[in-house]
């Protein structure tokens, strides 16, 4: 599985990430062309090679250019939604760029006191966040990252100067983004840690405190920040992947029995718990005292995270109280490749254990996408992406 670890040891911003995935390894090109298919204009990316107390990094900046005064007005949630929908970008790159859109939002919007739809982005919707938050999804979908790790953060200390005057360190945002994710203030009188940097693994991480086991490392990049400080103000990304070994690794089931809780409310609780990197979570219907109908909630989740995941089952369900155990778990080794059918292109996952390949199955959404497209029956197109996709392997 591929997977990032992210070391905060001086803080993560949004043009940290971009640096760090292309001092790692993500083409310059490959980044300007897929940013490129956004309709925002009026500004340069400027990539510079800098150093910060002797390591070797890469600065991104994000210069607007003056004279387009429209860059500078006021944008709501939907309209940066509008934004990146409009693009040709992949599909999962809209989606988890949205997210972490919608994170900050909801971040801003509860410090504000305001609902989201009320949100004016200003700072954290200007184009450079944009270009930020947008160009480090484009860096994960290259390097096919399917799980982000992140040391704890030093997010500094003091007070910073914003449009609503003097706020303290780390600013209410970024605290609100912080929660459930370990980080300590330190000695710097400097912000460290961005809104944008903390809605991006609030949004898109999977675990938080030390690198996982097993965790091997194929590259490393080092994202410069803006500030020169006495420690080197960059973030340090392992680019690498979790071996096999580390797929029987003691995890936990977590449970809450339930009973009042509307039915509308567990999908949206489960996507929650799925967006925070929970391994499963399913319902099972059961029978209470007194004969009461009621719902098991069951999560399978990592120990890096489950104190996150059982804060969120008390902040967003009923329940005031729920139980955990220790559990083994093993999964096949997965990975992603392209098949070519006479319609174009589909994804197929290829699962493998013990060396051996157990599993073929072709991606349901472009098969469909295919089938409504072709008018073709689904159930054919899956046959095929399947049989080119057995022939291929062999």
């Amino acid at each position: 599985m591929q997977a990032l670890y992210l070391d905060c040891f001086s803080g993560i911003s949004g043009n940290m990430l971009l640096g760090a995935l292309l001092h790692a390894g993500l083409p310059e090109e490959i980044l300007r062309k897929n940013l490129s298919l956004l309709p925002v204009h009026g500004y340069n990316l400027v990539i510079d090679k800098v150093n910060k107390c002797g390591i070797s990094a890469i600065y991104v900046d994000v210069k607007l250019e003056h004279h387009d005064h429209d860059h500078h007005h006021h944008r709501h949630l939907s309209t940066i939604f509008q934004i990146i929908d409009d693009s040709q970008l992949k599909q999962k790159i809209k989606d988890d760029s949205k997210k972490v859109f919608l994170l900050l939002a909801e971040a801003e919007a509860k410090v504000h006191g305001v609902t989201v739809e009320e949100i004016h982005f200003h700072e954290v919707g200007a184009v450079d966040a944009i270009i930020d938050i947008v160009g480090t999804v484009i860096g994960l979908d290259y390097f096919q990252i399917e799980a982000i790790y992140t040391s704890p953060l030093q997010v500094g200390k003091g007070f910073i100067k914003c449009c609503h005057g003097l706020m303290p360190v780390p600013a209410p945002a970024t605290a609100e983004l912080l929660k459930s994710i370990p980080y300590y203030n330190g000695e710097l009188n400097k912000e460290l840690v961005t809104p944008t940097g903390a809605a991006v693994i609030a949004a898109l991480g999977t675990g938080y405190g030390t690198m996982p086991a097993n965790f091997i490392s194929n590259a490393i990049g080092y994202g410069a920040g803006t500030w020169d400080l006495e420690i080197p103000n960059v973030l340090r990304m392992h680019v690498g992947e979790i071996t096999e070994a580390s797929t029987s690794t003691k995890t936990f089931v977590i449970e809450a029995n339930i009973d009042d809780l509307s039915p509308q409310v567990y999908p949206y609780v489960m996507d929650k718990l799925l967006e925070v990197g929970a391994f499963d979570v399913w319902l099972t219907p059961i029978v209470m005292k007194k004969n009461r109908s009621a719902t098991t909630l069951s999560v399978l989740v990592s120990d890096l995270i489950l104190d996150q995941v059982i804060t969120i089952i008390f902040e967003q369900t009923s329940t005031i109280g729920l139980r955990y155990y220790a559990t083994e778990r093993k999964i096949a080794m997965r990975e992603i490749m392209d098949v070519t059918v006479p319609w174009g292109k589909a994804r197929v996952k290829v699962s493998a254990y013990n060396g051996k390949i157990c599993s073929i199955t072709p991606e349901y959404e472009d098969c469909k996408i295919i089938a409504e497209s072709y008018k073709i029956p689904l159930k054919k197109v899956q046959q095929t992406v399947l049989e080119i996709a057995c022939n291929s392997i062999k």
